[in-house]
């Protein structure tokens, strides 16, 4: 696929390199539609092909990163198993083919302003928290920060993360993009075998890890086709908070 073929992705060639992606809707806050979900199994096959490409940095247009699925992708999904299996697969796709890719990326090391906050908001929507973060957040922050925050939703700022590990560095917001560059650069001058092969080397924790994310990947995909999803949906959209009927 060629990166003229990205509807949601917007691409910038920068020098040593470097590629920044920058996720294209702002005006609904970045949240994952159809066309950017099957888009994001495919960047990285993209990158991968690119000899050109040494080094990804990942960020978002407007003021989020990425609001996460769209409300009308989420409420679709609930209601035809079909595409709820085509959307399985495609989140697959995209832990694997990230896993996979060996060149580094602007979240293989995470870089986060002091005033972003951010959740894992899988159980406020009441899904289970799939995805990636069965494995990742335990390796990242540690299991019992890792079950608080997934179990809760509860909110994150910056500072919190980098202080339980969670990112990698936390800086002041007008330092974020440089900061981001910097490192970019730096992995794109270096040693390109050596850095590739560490990172390949690495994400064999993530490979090991591979069983708890079908499993959690697949009781996700269960939790959307219970009455639970729709009323998480629907307070989302209503800003309230949900009243789920399995907590009745």
């Amino acid at each position: 696929m060629d990166y003229r073929d990205y509807q949601h992705l917007a691409f910038e060639r920068r020098p040593n390199g470097v590629v920044l992606i920058t996720i294209n809707r702002p005006e609904v806050l970045n949240a994952t539609n159809d066309r950017l979900h099957w888009e994001l199994t495919q960047i990285w096959l993209t990158l991968d092909a690119d000899e050109s490409a040494r080094v990804a940095v990942v960020t978002g247009a407007g003021r989020a990163f990425s609001a996460g699925g769209d409300l009308t992708m989420v409420e679709a999904n609930s209601r035809d198993p079909k595409r709820l299996a085509r959307t399985m697969r495609e989140a697959s796709d995209i832990v694997y083919n990230m896993i996979n890719l060996e060149k580094p990326v602007i979240s293989d090391i995470s870089i986060i302003s002091e005033t972003a906050r951010f959740t894992d908001g899988h159980t406020r929507l009441g899904v289970v928290a799939g995805d990636h973060a069965a494995i990742v957040w335990p390796l990242l922050c540690g299991m019992a920060k890792a079950k608080y925050y997934l179990l809760t939703s509860d909110f994150i700022d910056g500072k919190e993360a980098e202080r339980i590990g969670l990112v990698s560095l936390c800086v002041p917001p007008a330092d974020l993009l440089p900061r981001a560059f910097a490192v970019a650069d730096n992995l794109a001058t270096g040693a390109q075998q050596a850095i590739r092969w560490t990172k390949r080397s690495l994400n064999n924790w993530l490979r090991m890890a591979g069983p708890i994310f079908d499993q959690s990947l697949a009781l996700e995909m269960l939790t959307f086709m219970d009455e639970d999803v729709r009323e998480g949906a629907a307070a989302i959209r209503e800003k309230r908070a949900p009243r789920f009927p399995s907590a009745r």
